[in-house]
């Protein structure tokens, strides 16, 4: 009987060996479709570091669940009473080795999972001076506007529309003196309501409308900042392909938020759908942008020619690239139709 039991354990091992081997050895390399688990390709440094975190962490808590699994049925066929014993099997209760061991297990499970996902956010939140790249993201309800504050890293806000910007600092000061004379009150932490000046105004900018779906013109193998922010309401800047959303707070130092995030580089050109993630409003769903990564030449041929004054559809046509977005499909921006008619449902 014994010789029987060995040889089951043996080649349920096996088997559970086997199982783990055909799913780690399911492609050359970590990324493909089995061992992403759901989760898009990512297109930045950024988010394949947290890609490859979700792939190691569902792959630890596989092979803990087929341990816990082994041992339930182990007990369950191996230390069922039998019908014909009046003996019980054997007990482990107050097995002090065995209990400090199943109690430790889990503090160090959670400690090496904590472990390197603080690993992972700091490399994700890290930001480096002087990006090549930095971008103004203005959310409100319910559409986009995207600037360019800086293009070149030696060029420091060398785009800034400072006549637009000047007055909101201007009226901020205003604000801030009816604030004091009032005993410092006000409705956002001592802030006027009014007071807007963490809003970022440039000289190049793409703005969306009902009619026309902002696409935001980025370069490949750049760093790239976004500065975020919100003027009215909380919304949430989300491209899938970064696999990470950030939210878009208004007055974001009231808020205690960072409004500011960088990406190493996007690896590939292409075009990616991005969308507010947050609900906001009535047309919270019609809320979608697009980013069009080009590689570093058509990027500058591109801002010359928005320098030029040409529009952004007019620049992207000029660099060869489709003039409108292209992938927030069925997504639209029409702001007329509230429910679903007879033709979309079929």
């Amino acid at each position: 009987m014994k010789v029987a039991h060995s040889r089951i354990i043996r080649r349920a091992g096996l088997a559970g060996s086997l199982g783990l081997a055909t799913l780690m050895l399911s492609g050359c390399s970590i990324n493909n479709s089995v061992l992403r688990f759901g989760w898009p390709e990512g297109v930045t440094p950024q988010a394949t570091r947290m890609r490859e975190l979700w792939t190691w962490s569902v792959i630890a808590a596989l092979v803990m669940g087929v341990i816990v699994w082994g041992l339930t049925f182990w007990t369950v066929v191996f230390h069922r009473k039998k019908a014909d014993s009046p003996e019980f099997p054997k007990q482990f209760g107050y097995n002090v080795p065995l209990e400090l061991s199943y109690t430790a297990a889990p503090f160090v499970i959670i400690a090496v999972l904590f472990y390197f996902t603080v690993v992972v956010q700091n490399y994700v939140f890290e930001k480096v001076d002087n990006p090549d790249v930095v971008v103004d993201v203005t959310a409100y309800q319910w559409n986009w506007k995207f600037g360019y504050r800086t293009v070149d890293k030696d060029q420091q806000n060398a785009l800034t529309d400072t006549a637009r910007e000047e007055p909101l600092h201007e009226a901020a000061e205003k604000a801030k003196e009816r604030t004091v004379e009032d005993g410092g009150r006000g409705p956002i932490h001592g802030k006027d309501a009014n007071d807007l000046s963490y809003l970022h105004y440039d000289q190049i900018e793409t703005v969306g409308s009902s009619h026309e779906i902002p696409v935001l013109v980025l370069p490949t193998e750049r760093i790239i900042q976004f500065d975020i922010a919100s003027a009215d309401v909380i919304h949430a800047f989300w491209v899938p392909e970064f696999l990470f959303k950030r939210d878009v707070n208004p007055n974001p130092k009231e808020n205690h938020s960072d409004n500011t995030f960088q990406i190493t580089k996007i690896e590939h050109e292409g075009a990616f759908v991005g969308r507010c993630a947050e609900m906001c409003g009535t047309f919270h769903a019609m809320m979608n942008f697009e980013v069009r990564a080009v590689t570093p030449e058509k990027f500058n041929t591109y801002i010359s020619l928005r320098k030029g004054g040409k529009t952004n559809a007019e620049a992207l046509a000029g660099i060869g690239e489709s003039p409108v977005a292209t992938t927030t499909t069925p997504f639209t921006s029409v702001r007329t139709a509230r429910e679903a008619t007879y033709d979309d449902q079929k």
